[in-house]
């Protein structure tokens, strides 16, 4: 018996040549099969481990892929709320001109500047804020004589100055600067103070996301459905309140018709907000 071995692909095989004796028959030999008996013997398992791995890790990832493509997205509802919360207007916000005329640019002006002068060094003396000139004019003024061209006949000046006063003050201020020299109430105009109207807007937004959740849960319960998390959230507007004038035309005051004490009374004023909401069901 002879033996060969083969090596491919990590693999031995071995062959067993197996010679039997001759057989006779009608005195003839007739040689007997070969017979070939292989026999493998594994070298290294290490490929077919791999093998079995990658399989796994395929069918894992398959599974887990399968998974999540089944979730369900969540879905979305969008409510809209508006918040309103109403505030006194406690402050006033005045604006006074001092007016002066003369026949030369000079001489009104400085008329214009002494009685300005005055008046501001009692307002400085007062509990006012946002003390401040907010213009200063110098024009002519003309007469216009039958058949003829224009002429100067003077010159008018003007300083305007603006202040804010509890309005609680602002009727004995006014007819103080009055007194003082101011010849002209260009407009008194009411407003809350910075901290209420903080507090009103932070009160506004409140009432705007409350406003949002009631009307999702009405649309929610009518469905037969619950409210999942909040996944968006959206401030639309805060709202200052606009300061609230007396009239929108200017009046002019002479120190002969001053009240003792003019009457000034404030008024009220909204601030709003709104809120979006995307909630979950």
């Amino acid at each position: 018996m002879h033996s060969t071995i083969y090596r491919h692909a990590g693999m031995e095989t071995c062959l067993f040549l197996r010679q039997s004796t001759q057989l006779t028959l009608n005195d003839q030999q007739i040689p007997q099969m070969t017979t070939l008996q292989p026999r493998n013997r594994i070298v290294s398992a290490k490929p077919a481990i791999s093998i079995l791995l990658t399989a796994s890790l395929v069918l894992f990832t398959g599974i887990a892929s399968g998974n999540t493509q089944e979730r369900k997205p969540l879905r979305t509802l969008t409510a809209s709320g508006r918040g309103i919360v109403t505030i006194p207007t406690t402050l006033s916000q005045i604006r006074l001109a001092i007016e002066s005329s003369g026949k030369t640019p000079t001489t009104a002006q400085q008329e214009a500047a002494r009685k300005s002068t005055r008046v501001m060094n009692y307002l400085k003396t007062q509990p006012v804020d946002k003390l401040q000139t907010t213009g200063i004019n110098l024009n002519p003024t003309y007469t216009y004589p039958s058949g003829g061209s224009p002429q100067i006949s003077g010159y008018t000046a003007s300083n305007s100055i603006s202040f804010r006063v509890t309005t609680d003050r602002a009727g004995a201020i006014l007819d103080a600067a009055v007194k003082n020299g101011a010849t002209r109430i260009d407009g008194v105009s009411f407003v809350a103070s910075e901290q209420a109207i903080s507090i009103a807007q932070i009160q506004a937004l409140k009432q705007a996301t409350q406003d949002a959740q009631r009307q999702a849960d009405a649309v929610l319960e009518a469905l037969n459905l619950k409210r999942k998390e909040v996944i968006g959230i959206q401030i639309n507007s805060t709202s200052s309140p606009t300061p609230i004038p007396i009239s929108s035309q200017r009046m002019s005051v002479k120190m002969a018709d001053a009240q003792p004490t003019t009457p000034v009374v404030g008024g009220e004023q909204q601030v709003e907000a709104a809120v979006t909401l995307d909630i979950g069901y």
